[in-house]
């Protein structure tokens, strides 16, 4: 996959698939359907209106669906659609790396940092 070329298009479907919220709402769609109020308790720090953005985004690039569940009172279901579940294998992947990597990748951040602030105090001679 190096050296793949991305055309606009290309780039922006990523960003909207790979968004701040978009990877946790379809890992959480993946595992059954759910009503929006649902969403919001499996990722409480997302707020009601980045939700509601986030899922008509994935709606209008067809990895999700809304449904209108006739109950009384009405109510709306999201559920992942076929393309959606073909993301999940890749999906799953991405987020066990993160889980099994974050204290490496932290340890990183932090030489990184420690790095730049010695650099920063050092003087500079010309």
């Amino acid at each position: 996959m190096t050296g793949m070329d991305f055309d606009s298009e290309g780039r922006r479907l990523l960003d909207q698939l790979f968004d701040k919220w978009s990877l946790l709402v379809l890992e959480a769609l993946c595992d059954r359907p759910r009503r929006f109020n649902e969403l919001r308790q499996h990722l409480p720090a997302v707020t009601p209106k980045s939700l509601t953005t986030c899922l008509r985004r994935l709606e209008r690039n067809g990895v999700v669906e809304r449904l209108v569940v006739s109950t009384d009172p009405v109510a709306i279901e999201y559920r992942i659609t076929d393309l959606g579940r073909s993301l999940e294998s890749p999906l799953q992947a991405m987020l066990r790396w993160v889980v099994d990597n974050l204290d490496v990748v932290e340890a990183a951040r932090s030489d990184y940092d420690e790095r730049r602030t010695r650099s920063e105090q050092t003087p500079h001679t010309p």
